[in-house]
């Protein structure tokens, strides 16, 4: 019995284009050729869609590394995860969550590991059945699929628009993160990025680097810190996320200086709470959720093809300009 991955491998096209061509889908944007040659091959194979057939549940497995109390304190990969699960159930796929230190035997068709891993982690994950995913970890270089932010475009709308703003002085509060089991260091990628690209301009400042945890709290003490220990400092920060940046905010109010006639500053994510701090928190946007829903249907379609290589999904993001910034007179 002909199935459409039969019809896919004659036609030269994916599964899903093939499913989305037998289907008569109005947002399919192939050539007529492309759709008759579809057709043709299908009637040749003699393939007929089971209707009645009872569809197959499919269950993937989420490998969190943050636990829930991480997830609250940094509301990033809370975000994506719940993507994750909205496009499942919409799907009608079953999720089962699971710790890194916790793997089971299940079988599933596919696994979606959301956060960071070293590399033995990742050769457990290699283990598992079905399908892998890595999500917010570029993890191309050891021949996976993955599905990252473009931090290299973020970085430098900030850039850019500092400068715009006439600040020639720019620092960055970036982020503290290590792997759960080796507790090995993780660069920031939006810091090397960053004095990469201040490097080129001959404007970069390691005195200007702070660094902390993904916290509220470690924002504040890093500011705190190093206001109380130099008499000048940068016009403007780049906080590696809003959690830091909130933090940072409160630090320089506290010391008496205003944002943004003192200190323009930028977070990154753009969590809920971002518009609601005093003075409102520009940032970058990153449409997290949609990220998670994107790392469903990515998955499933990688179930469904015989790709010869792994796969690198890069989203975008978006400079949401508010009060924490203003142009300097």
């Amino acid at each position: 019995m002909a199935t459409i991955k039969d019809i896919a491998k004659k036609a030269g096209v994916s599964p899903a284009t093939v499913s989305r061509v037998l289907n008569y889908d109005p947002e399919l944007s192939v050539s007529k050729e492309t759709e008759q040659k579809v057709f043709e091959i299908a009637e040749a194979l003699n393939y007929t869609k089971h209707k009645n057939k009872k569809r197959e549940l499919v269950t993937l497995r989420l490998v969190q590394w943050y636990d829930s109390e991480e997830e609250l304190a940094d509301l990033y990969y809370l975000a994506i995860r719940l993507g994750i699960e909205k496009k499942a159930e919409e799907l009608n796929v079953r999720v089962i969550k699971e710790a890194m230190s916790e793997l089971s035997d299940t079988q599933t068709q596919g696994t979606i590991a959301l956060g960071k891993f070293d590399q033995k982690q990742v050769k457990r994950l290699e283990n598992l059945s079905g399908e892998l995913l890595f999500v917010d970890f570029d993890a191309m270089s050891l021949g996976h699929n993955s599905l990252v932010v473009d931090f290299a475009q973020s970085v430098q709308l900030v850039i850019d628009h500092f400068i715009k703003e006439s600040h020639t002085e720019i620092g960055i509060l970036s982020g503290l993160e290590f792997t759960k089991e080796s507790g090995h260091e993780i660069t920031d990628t939006r810091w090397l990025v960053f004095r990469e690209s201040l490097q080129r301009l001959k404007m970069y400042q390691e005195s200007y680097h702070l660094a902390a945890d993904f916290t509220i709290e470690a924002g504040f003490a890093a500011m705190e810190n190093y206001l109380a220990t130099t008499e000048t400092y940068p016009s403007a920060f780049f906080a590696s996320s809003d959690a830091l940046a909130i933090g940072a905010m409160r630090a320089i109010q506290a010391r008496g200086l205003k944002i943004p006639e003192d200190i323009s500053i930028i977070g990154f994510n753009d969590v809920s709470v971002a518009k609601y701090v005093s003075p409102a928190l520009s940032t970058i946007r990153v449409y997290t959720e949609w990220m998670g829903e994107l790392a469903v249907t990515t998955l499933l379609e990688l179930m469904q093809e015989e790709a010869p290589v792994s796969r690198k999904i890069t989203v975008g993001t978006e400079l949401v300009l508010r009060d924490s910034t203003k142009i300097k007179k």
